[in-house]
């Protein structure tokens, strides 16, 4: 009756996980969910840069907006000024004129003295408009000088992208390297109970490393590959990797789900779930270690999470 719950629980949930290739449970160390959790340490240095990226995007088309608008502010103030220069000048021809005329002709000095006010008063006029423009261009240049990229921070944006490609660069390095082929010739030389026993010491040991390489190896050969695949999350979770962590377990409980070391394991994916922002599901399987194993260790560790 007990297995049968365990059955049941986990045909409810973990079959949200049914390719083993999944980095984690229920969404967890998924970059492209609009609010990721459970990421590992590398993940969260690639959602960082991912994000930063974005806003810098943001602010650089946001920028290229105003910078159109002030180009087209410019450009009329720029075509005012060259109005304001012809008339300039075309008053400079007229006061030229007039002398000329006043060389040849005799006129009413008052009529030649309001002619020349008027000139004067026009010049004047022009000239204050220039000052308005000439302040207006210079609060310009100061906003572009105060809003946009400067070298040094485009120098930065370069220098972010290069090490987020490095980065994802070594990501995918790490996802596809091959054991090393001395490893691997060596292993294959083992006989399958050899590289169990050595695993087991290598665990004890606490080297890890070594041990994941010959569980894996056992995984290849299909030699008790359940209990392989909780040994490597059970290590997964000794290193607070806790996506990977599930994600083992959860194909080690669907090759065997009898197997004598089930309330560790659940007790484990239910801590890996809540530790990467999973509670509703983490209470979940904390209340069914409760309800099937009320006598166990796990159990009391399982009440312990599930108080308020």
């Amino acid at each position: 009756m007990k297995n049968s719950k365990i059955v049941f629980l986990l045909s409810c949930f973990l079959p949200i996980l049914s390719f083993s290739a999944e980095p984690s449970a229920f969404g967890a160390g998924d970059l492209t969910s609009s609010n990721p959790y459970g990421l590992t340490s590398n993940e969260k240095v690639i959602l960082d840069t991912k994000n930063k990226l974005h806003k810098v995007a943001v602010k650089s088309n946001n920028q290229a907006n105003e910078l159109d608008s002030m180009r087209e502010r410019i450009d009329g103030l720029q075509s005012i000024i060259e109005s304001l220069s012809r008339k300039a000048h075309n008053n400079k021809i007229n006061i030229k004129k007039q002398n000329e005329e006043n060389s040849l002709k005799s006129q009413n000095s008052s009529e030649y003295e309001q002619r020349l006010s008027e000139v004067v008063q026009a010049n004047e006029i022009s000239i204050a408009q220039q000052k308005v423009i000439l302040s207006e261009m210079s609060l310009l240049i100061d906003e572009i000088n105060a809003k946009y990229i400067s070298k040094n921070e485009f120098n930065s944006l370069v220098k972010d992208v290069n090490d987020f490609k490095a980065l994802v660069a070594k990501e995918f390095k790490n996802s596809v390297s091959k054991p090393k082929k001395a490893t691997k010739s060596k292993l294959s030389k083992k006989s399958s109970a050899k590289i169990a026993t050595d695993a087991k010491a290598f665990y004890k040991k606490k080297y890890y490393t070594d041990a994941i390489n010959h569980y894996e190896e056992l995984i290849k050969r299909n030699y008790k590959p359940a209990y392989a695949h909780y040994m490597i999350g059970e290590m997964n979770y000794k290193r607070k990797n806790y996506s990977n962590a599930i994600s083992y377990f959860k194909k080690s409980s669907a090759l065997y789900s009898k197997a004598s070391y089930m309330p560790t394991l659940m007790l484990h994916t239910a801590v890996s779930m809540s530790k990467t922002g999973d509670k509703a599901h983490a209470n979940a399987f904390f209340e069914a270690i409760v309800s099937t194993y009320p006598d166990s260790a796990e159990a009391e560790d399982a009440r312990v999470y599930l108080q308020p």
